[in-house]
């Protein structure tokens, strides 16, 4: 019997690496903690997610600054953004683009849709019939798109922001699970409190915020953003770590063995190695956010939520009892040994 040992990165993280990216990190950070009250789950979702190379999920109430939040993020780091509303009617061709006939020329252009830009928020993509889902999809998942034959890659860094509201479901096309797995992360926003909401009228008054607000200035570049990812793919993350993040997934898919039958009846589908491999990355930039170059156990348990709660398909006596997959994830990481 061999066994095989977890490789890690040729080329670890030196303290300069560290303090830098904790520099572009701090400044993209003031900057959009300038335009948006509260909400620090959003801002850790956003810069954990770009960092990470992956596509974030929001879902919320309208009204919670999830667009606003989104456009900050990419006028900061000089990016372009566009802000797709999804309707259904709304064509792939309307967002990846197509080719026009030129009468002058005689001859066929590609236009190039709004998914053609580093950032792009996908306004309740619920909204969107399944065939334009799937485009988006395709397009997350390659990093291109196909028009007429031709292969447009998308830009570096592409990152989608993905909004859906829990309310108002009639027309809407709720997304497989299989789809939804391709999110890295998913965040559920909540209401600012009290003292927030009160910055947001003093925000207003002052001109920082409204329909006159001044757009925030580039803190950082492209190229900045890109340097940094590079560096989170050389996190080291140790092979007690990897074990940890392993059994914590695979515990999803024996709910019934590890916590009872009670709760396991609860859990209809568990996470997907696809799971692991969120952890993996997310855990990463977390460190990196966090001023380390290495992964801990904290770095895990606080992305618990936003890594597996849209993995994890509930039955339907967990939905008649009300029982949020928060709650099921709570009770496989309690049952969980932590290194």
């Amino acid at each position: 019997m061999t066994t095989t040992r977890s490789a890690q990165p040729t080329t670890p993280l030196t303290a300069a690496d560290v303090a830098g990216a904790s520099d572009a990190i701090d400044r993209i950070s003031t900057a959009w903690s300038s335009r948006v009250v509260g909400q620090e789950r959003i801002r850790t979702a956003l810069l954990v997610t770009l960092l990470s190379e992956g596509h974030v999920l929001l879902e919320s109430v309208p009204g919670l600054a999830k667009t606003l939040a989104s456009a900050t993020l990419a006028q900061a780091v000089s990016a372009e953004f566009s802000r797709i509303q999804c309707t259904p009617d709304l064509l792939p061709s309307d967002i990846i683009g197509t080719q026009v006939y030129d009468p002058r020329r005689h001859e066929f252009e590609t236009q190039l849709g709004p998914v053609h830009a580093h950032f792009v928020l996908l306004d309740e993509i619920n909204r969107a019939s399944a065939k334009t889902q799937s485009a988006l999809l395709e397009a997350m998942q390659e990093r291109q798109t196909s028009i007429a034959g031709t292969i447009h890659p998308l830009p570096r860094p592409f990152m989608v922001l993905a909004t859906q509201n829990p309310i108002e479901e009639e027309g809407t096309y709720v997304l497989p699970h299989a789809q939804m797995d391709r999110f890295l992360l998913k965040e559920i926003v909540d209401y600012p409190d009290e003292s927030d909401e009160l910055m947001v009228l003093d925000r207003i008054d002052d001109g920082t915020l409204g329909q006159h607000a001044t757009k925030v200035e580039p803190v950082a570049t492209i190229g900045d953003v890109i340097d940094v990812q590079a560096m989170v793919r050389r996190v080291y993350v140790d092979p007690a770590i990897r074990r940890y993040v392993v059994a914590a997934v695979r515990a999803t898919r024996h709910v019934g063995e590890l916590l009872g039958p009670e709760l396991g009846a609860y859990v209809e589908i568990g996470a997907s190695p696809r799971g692991s491999i969120a952890f993996f990355q997310a855990a990463r930039a977390m460190a990196v956010i966090q001023g380390r170059h290495y992964v801990i156990p904290e770095d895990i348990r606080e992305l618990r939520h936003a890594v597996l709660r849209h993995r994890i398909h509930l039955s339907f006596e967990a939905l008649a009892d009300r029982v949020q997959p928060e709650s099921i994830i709570d009770a496989v990481f309690r049952a969980v040994p932590t290194p």
